[in-house]
């Protein structure tokens, strides 16, 4: 009986450690400069990390945009992971986004197919996408090719440059 009680209990942690990790990564939702709120528009965030945890450090992300986005080549033996959080903003009515996202930066990565529906009001809807990091050096890009259809018809055209190259450490 104490065993069980013992074993409710650790899983009664894990449950709020994870709820809340999910509530912390969840309240910070980056804006978008291609338009004001309101209208359309598509934030993101890319993270990198290892299979564990692709998102252990913060890369880049819409907005602000104040830095490169740098990603570590992956190596045989020191795989390196992105994942990539795409939010889908309310507008001033319902909106419907769909189109590709294509990350040439990742290994295979086929184009992202969003068929997202947001409601005026609601919070961003939210999608995600890991993937390996390619394991050549070079300047590459995330391409975002959207369109969002409700009161008013709007296309989202981003270019993101994305650099894979070994980064210098601190010693």
């Amino acid at each position: 009986m104490l065993h069980a009680l013992h074993h409710m209990r650790l899983r009664l942690s894990w449950t709020v450690l994870l709820l809340t990790a999910s509530w912390n990564c969840a309240t910070h939702i980056p804006e978008s400069t291609t338009a004001p709120p309101g209208v359309p528009r598509v934030g993101w965030v890319l993270m990198t990390g290892d299979r564990d945890n692709p998102d252990g450090h913060y890369v880049c992300q819409s907005e602000p945009r104040t830095e490169e986005c740098v990603l570590a080549p992956s190596r045989p033996d020191h795989q390196v992971f992105a994942h990539v959080h795409f939010y889908f903003h309310p507008a001033s009515g319902d909106a419907k986004y769909t189109g590709t996202i294509e990350l040439d930066f990742m290994q295979g990565a086929q184009p992202l197919t969003p068929n997202v529906s947001v409601k005026a009001g609601d919070k961003p809807a939210q999608t995600s996408v890991v993937g390996l990091v390619l394991p050549t050096t070079g300047s590459h890009q995330m391409t975002i090719a959207l369109v969002a259809q409700g009161e008013q018809r709007r296309e989202i055209r981003e270019r993101v440059p994305v650099e894979v190259r070994v980064q210098a450490t601190a010693h």
